[in-house]
């Protein structure tokens, strides 16, 4: 997929007029890439729109107008955008309770090492790869990003709506899984077939 440039993110001011419909389409496209995974862990998938959309917000919050600062945050960002044969997502690992949160992120601690998070299509395990710097020994940070990298067989069986397709956590302190909708995986297919 291809990476955004400074070209892409809109002026603030044209970002403002335009921002409840670009908001609402995004929301539209996420309904189907934001899949929670038992009841503490949810991934969003992530593409070109999505990370776009979360530039111009960044762009809008922090009233940014100098262009470096601006191709700073697009940079940044296209570290998210999914290369060429993956699919890339942002872990969110969700805890309501305050008063739980650390106690829950260490009892999570290595799901960004090993093999504990994939995609399962049929027989095929795509464990993720994850962005390195978001945890240490002692402590695990509540957002991850990962990457699934998708070879060709296995995108063929994607297509193949008779073959299951479901997120798998095997972690010591936590397993989980949940089938992958079918509109999901049309839209990630989607994201695939823009290499």
């Amino acid at each position: 997929m291809k990476p955004l440039t400074l070209k892409d993110v809109l002026p603030l001011e044209e970002y403002e007029r335009e921002r409840d419909t670009f908001r609402q389409r995004i929301i539209n496209l996420k309904q189907w890439r934001r899949i929670s995974v038992g009841d503490r862990i949810t991934l969003v998938f992530e593409n070109r729109d999505t990370v776009l959309f979360q530039i111009q917000e960044m762009v809008r919050a922090e009233r940014i107008l100098a262009p470096g600062r601006i191709r700073e945050e697009v940079e940044s960002y296209n570290e998210q955008i999914p290369g060429t044969g993956e699919l890339s997502a942002t872990l969110l690992i969700e805890v309501t309770d305050p008063a739980k949160v650390k106690e829950v992120l260490d009892g999570l601690k290595g799901i960004d090492r090993g093999a504990t998070v994939a995609l399962r299509v049929g027989t095929h395990f795509l464990y993720g790869a994850f962005e390195q710097g978001r945890s240490k020994e002692d402590k695990i940070s509540a957002v991850h990003y990962v990457r699934f990298r998708v070879p060709e067989p296995v995108k063929a069986e994607m297509r193949n709506l008779q073959i299951p397709m479901e997120i798998v956590i095997d972690h010591p302190n936590y397993q989980a899984s949940v089938k992958v909708p079918d509109a999901t995986r049309f839209s990630l297919l989607n994201d695939l077939s823009l290499d």
